[in-house]
Parts: structure tokens; sequence; C-alpha cells
């Protein structure tokens, strides 16, 4: 059996945008495990790297905002204790591998800084993640980031119509740019595709991405 998924292959049922979750959730893992959009390749050893919450409503609305950055809060925090993790493990040997992970990891930290303070007082608390040995073995590691800026890109262009505030919209749109540099950067290190959906990215659906999400184990608490 292939250990590989494509992008194409998360968004096989070729559905752009869904309306999302309208209820809270009990918890903060349960917030993130129902609904995590999710693409690129599943790396060796069979774990998912997910993303992003879809809990846009089908109409803007100051209220659904707040919620699109939090769940934009949410992935901020899962990438940055990614590369932190990754960064500190001592496993990134190549170089050019660890100074580009230093540079993201410094990114992300600034964006969950920034994510939490235009929240506010409706900011929430970081999950709790165990990412096993993506971050303790280099190839794994580059083939999880990469996955992982992807569905960042993809999870920030799925919301940005749902944005009510322009400011709010500002905030998403100077995280998204600086999401597909880091996913073009990771690709050129790789020698992967630095475009995986060609000449137009695009969002991925709810149904996708629960039916991808099943086997993921990042999100512990």
């Amino acid at each position: 059996m292939s250990s590989k998924i494509t992008l194409e292959t998360i968004d096989s049922d070729g559905a752009v945008q869904e309306a999302a979750e309208r209820a809270g959730f009990s918890t903060r893992s349960d917030f993130f495990k129902k609904s995590i959009y999710a693409g690129g390749s599943l790396v060796a050893g069979g774990v998912l790297m997910g993303g992003m919450p879809a809990i846009a409503s089908a109409k803007p609305s100051a209220k659904n905002d707040v919620k699109i950055l939090q769940f934009a809060l949410t992935l901020e925090y899962l990438e940055a204790a990614f590369y932190k993790q990754a960064v500190a493990s001592g496993a990134l040997t190549d170089p050019a591998t660890f100074a580009l992970a230093t540079t993201i990891s410094k990114h992300e930290t600034a964006h969950v800084t920034f994510l939490r303070k235009a929240l506010g007082s409706h900011k929430i608390k970081s999950p709790t993640f165990d990412f096993k040995d993506t971050v303790t073995d280099q190839k794994k590691f580059t083939d999880t980031a990469f996955v992982l800026e992807n569905t960042g890109v993809s999870a920030y262009l799925g919301q940005a119509g749902n944005i009510k505030n322009p400011a709010y919209l500002g905030a998403a749109a100077t995280i998204l740019t600086i999401e597909a540099r880091h996913a073009g950067a990771i690709a050129q290190l790789t020698g992967q595709s630095v475009s995986p959906n060609g000449s137009f990215d695009r969002p991925k659906s709810k149904s996708a991405i629960l039916k991808a999400v099943t086997g993921t184990g990042f999100i512990t608490g």
C-alpha cells in the first residue's frame, strides 16, 4: 500500500467550500479534530498532517470573524510548535534545512502573537501536540512541513470570502502570503512542486478533510 497521498486525492470530491460548524466544541482537542483542513503528501509511517478547522458560517458576521481568527490561531499554534520542536531536536543536520526551519519557526511564533493580539479576550489556548518522529527525522520533517504549509495556504484562502471585518481580512491575507512563501521555499529545498495545484490554489472541503484526518495523532489534548 502506498504511503503517499496527494493534494488532489484529498480534494477528490471536487468540493470548493462547504458550510462549516455552527456549534461550539466541548474541548480544544474536539474543536481541532472534528474539522481540519489537510492536504499534500502523507509522510512515511502513516502520519497525516492536518491543518485548520473549518468553522466559517454561510453568512459573514462579526461573530463568525472571531471564529475564523480562532481557527487560524489553532493552525498557527500547531505550526509554531512543530517548527520549534524540530529546530530544538538536533535532527536537522542539513544546514539549509536547519536555517529555513529556524526562519519559519520565528515567523510562525510571530503569527501566534499577532493573532492572539487581534483576538484580544476572544483568544483561545493552544492544544497539546505530539508530532512523533516528524520532528526528529529530517526527511519526515521536510515532507510534513511541505504538507503543513500548503494546507495553511488552502485554509486561509478558503475563509477569505467569509470574513466581514476588513481589518481581519487584512490580518489573514498578510499571513497567507507568508505561508505561501514558506511552501515555495520548502518545495525548492526538497525538489517538490512549488505549486501543487497548478495555476490556482483552492480550499479543501470539510467532508474530504474529515475522511483524511482519521489517522492523525498529532492533537493530544
